[in-house]
């Protein structure tokens, strides 16, 4: 008989700490937070736009030969603590009222263990620099000579600071137009420069040679051939290919429903598009589908951006002869025009 107060108590306590729990905040899972992402968040467009991008002035390493009517340099700037390297022209002759147009080079995927900066688009470097622009075809980080670690553009922010660094860097030079500088990229590098858009209102221009990966939904549409991806064994422990593999286990595969992968879509942000792009492909491309240009000009049709688009029936992949000569005069006519 003497127990039942005791039994009243450990009742009484039991309906506090019911009462205490039901009363208590209920932990969110992380990615119910808000915009804040576990992983990749340097990816979101939110994220790069928070980002105060600095370049550095321009240290001329090596004179090379000399083109036609431009001299060429080796030449180095500073992104992120790296020193990146590049391909510098400058147009012989006296500086105009303002300086010189020039453009920003990003180079598609080559292996960064073979990459050269003299090597590969020597052709359209030369054609740039002798209608008369500055041209600077930089180093991704990790290619060549330049500093850092190799990371791809699907799935990491690098190269797109890289390239916007190097604006930054053209700005310091007095012989350029700093208002008068625009962005060429190529393959992988055509999300590059679209990310770069979106976020650096200094790019007067942009034009993308087969470019891929504007909605992350179009990869998974389309694929890629890309080996900056994947597919290879020498790609498969890429540092491209293990930042999406990260990726991937925490959001599952890209799809704009899912939270993060619209944050980092560029389709999705569109409307942050200031300046007028222009648009190549190939229909025969065999390693980029010329369904990633034709679903971005859809995009850009519905959000009444000014645009250029031309298809070649031929050419593939770089756009080669007899096609190259038509689409490397029209990337120059649209330069001359809007820078």
């Amino acid at each position: 008989m003497e127990a039942r107060p005791y039994r009243h108590f450990w009742k009484g306590l039991a309906v506090l700490i019911v009462l205490w729990l039901s009363l208590a905040p209920v932990a969110e899972p992380l990615m119910a937070q808000g915009d804040e992402f576990p992983v990749g968040r340097d990816l979101t467009i939110e994220a790069l736009l928070e980002l105060e991008i600095e370049g550095s002035e321009i240290t001329f390493e090596q004179q090379l030969a000399n083109g036609p009517n431009y001299s060429q340099y080796i030449a180095s700037y500073i992104s992120e603590g790296n020193k990146i390297y590049g391909l510098l022209t400058v147009p012989f002759g006296e500086v105009p009222a303002g300086g010189f147009k020039a453009i920003v080079f990003n180079h598609g995927f080559i292996p960064p263990r073979s990459y050269r900066t003299t090597e590969r688009y020597v052709a359209y470097v030369h054609t740039l620099a002798s209608h008369g622009l500055v041209v600077f075809k930089i180093d991704m980080r990790g290619h060549g000579n330049s500093e850092g670690e190799p990371t791809g553009t699907y799935f990491s922010p690098a190269y797109t600071i890289d390239a916007i660094a190097a604006l930054k860097s053209l700005q310091t030079l007095d012989f350029v137009d700093p208002q008068g500088i625009g962005m060429w990229g190529h393959s992988m590098a055509g999300n590059l420069v679209l990310r770069a858009m979106l976020i650096e209102p200094d790019i007067q221009a942009g034009v993308i040679w087969a470019g891929a990966v504007y909605s992350y939904d179009d990869f998974v549409k389309y694929r890629i051939s890309d080996p900056s991806f994947g597919g290879s064994a020498a790609a498969e422990e890429s540092p491209s290919r293990r930042r999406g593999r990260e990726l991937r286990e925490a959001y599952g595969e890209p799809n704009t429903e899912t939270p993060y992968w619209k944050a980092v879509s560029l389709t999705e942000h569109i409307e942050l598009l200031q300046s007028p792009l222009q648009i190549h492909h190939a229909v025969n491309d065999p390693v980029v589908n010329i369904g990633y240009s034709r679903d971005l000009v859809q995009v850009l049709t519905e959000h009444g951006k000014l645009f250029e688009y031309y298809e070649y029936a031929g050419g593939g992949h770089d756009i080669d002869s007899p096609y190259f000569e038509e689409a490397i005069l029209r990337t120059i006519a649209f330069f001359q025009k809007h820078l």
